[in-house]
């Protein structure tokens, strides 16, 4: 285990101020000492802790408002642009062995212009930290990643991640495309759900075909898209029309009527819904759907207010877990394709 100055965690820039509102509440839970260091719009926040605990503690998955979450090993200030490589070959422990390198960037408005220098500092990173025998393609999934993050081309952090506890995708961002024949762009926001809420195990598990789902406020029908080419059965609820491919599916019988009172004739395995209605009645809606029995898993959007977000997002998350009435796995996160939102998975734990 190497010693941490802290944990560097990218975001939403906006969202800086919930997610160094969560690591503070968080980290108080688990009896971990530390402030958090964040300025609006930078798309990232540090929590300052030396800490031994705190990238367990504080792990990717176990985080709201955080893409990416990577224990840091050092900051550097004042880089030459002449040797870059030099200080971060210094600051890196001796016998480390890598399995990988990812330079990055904040997706912030100063960040962005830094893809450049990423992408040109990788390539000269990478054989460098081979020809020192830090680097080896061959070393296999238990040794960690290197991180580099620019924020500035002479201001870099330096971090050290397991992979297994850390985002698979630089930046935290999946790249997702776009299908042809997909209703709406509200299809990628359950796509990366899916991917990023769910392992590889819970979507072989809990995604079989011919599985039974309600899509509440379902037009022009993304998210019904989205399951039926997952095979599942798709009862689409909403006064508005839906794209008429999704019902040559045969996959798909849309009812016309109100998600906040329809209700199924037997408990479904899935629920989802995207309804743009106050977090709080949504966030009570699923809690009945999974005390009444209506359905054995759901995903959810809770659209968030403009001040106050972390406290509405705890507020709403209790409010399911309450309602339901007994206990809850709910994994949350405000995914890259939500926007003042953050998506939710819930079922019985």
């Amino acid at each position: 285990m190497f010693a941490t100055q802290g944990l560097l965690c990218y975001c939403r820039a906006g969202f800086e101020p919930e997610i160094a509102a969560e690591l503070t509440e968080r980290a108080a839970a688990a009896g971990i000492e530390g402030y958090v260091q964040a300025r609006r719009g930078d798309g990232y926040a540090i929590f300052h802790s030396q800490d031994p605990r705190l990238g367990q503690a504080l792990s990717w998955r176990g985080l709201i408002f955080a893409r990416q979450a990577l224990p840091l090993l050092a900051e550097l200030h004042g880089l030459d642009p002449k040797d870059r490589i030099t200080p971060i070959l210094e600051s890196l422990p001796d016998g480390l062995a890598l399995g990988d390198v990812w330079v990055e960037y904040p997706g912030s408005d100063e960040g962005k212009p830094l893809a450049g220098l990423a992408r040109s500092f990788g390539n000269a990173l990478r054989p460098a930290l081979r020809r020192e025998g830090i680097l080896n393609r061959d070393a296999g999934k238990g040794h960690p990643r290197l991180h580099v993050c620019f924020v500035a081309g002479d201001h870099a952090f330096i971090a050290l991640v397991d992979p297994a506890r850390s985002a698979p995708w630089p930046l935290g961002v999946p790249r997702l495309k776009l299908h042809a024949d997909a209703p709406s762009r509200s299809a990628l926001k359950l796509e990366e759900a899916l991917l990023t809420l769910l392992d590889d195990e819970e979507r072989q598990r809990l995604l079989r075909p011919g599985m039974s789902a309600a899509d509440l406020g379902a037009a022009p029908g993304g998210w019904t898209w989205v399951l039926t080419r997952r095979h599942l059965r798709v009862t689409a609820i909403d006064n508005g029309p839906l794209r008429p491919q999704l019902l040559e599916t045969g996959l798909v019988e849309h009812l016309r009527a109100d998600g906040f009172h329809w209700k199924p004739p037997r408990t479904l395995d899935w629920m989802v819904c995207d309804m743009v209605e106050q977090p709080r009645r949504v966030a009570a809606l699923v809690g009945r759907w999974l005390a009444q029995g209506g359905c054995r898993r759901t995903i959810f959007n809770l659209k968030l207010p403009m001040k106050k977000r972390w406290q509405e997002t705890r507020m709403c998350l209790d409010l399911v877990a309450d309602t339901a009435g007994f206990p809850l796995l709910i994994q949350a996160r405000q995914l890259y394709h939500d926007r003042e939102e953050i998506t939710v998975f819930a079922m019985a734990n």
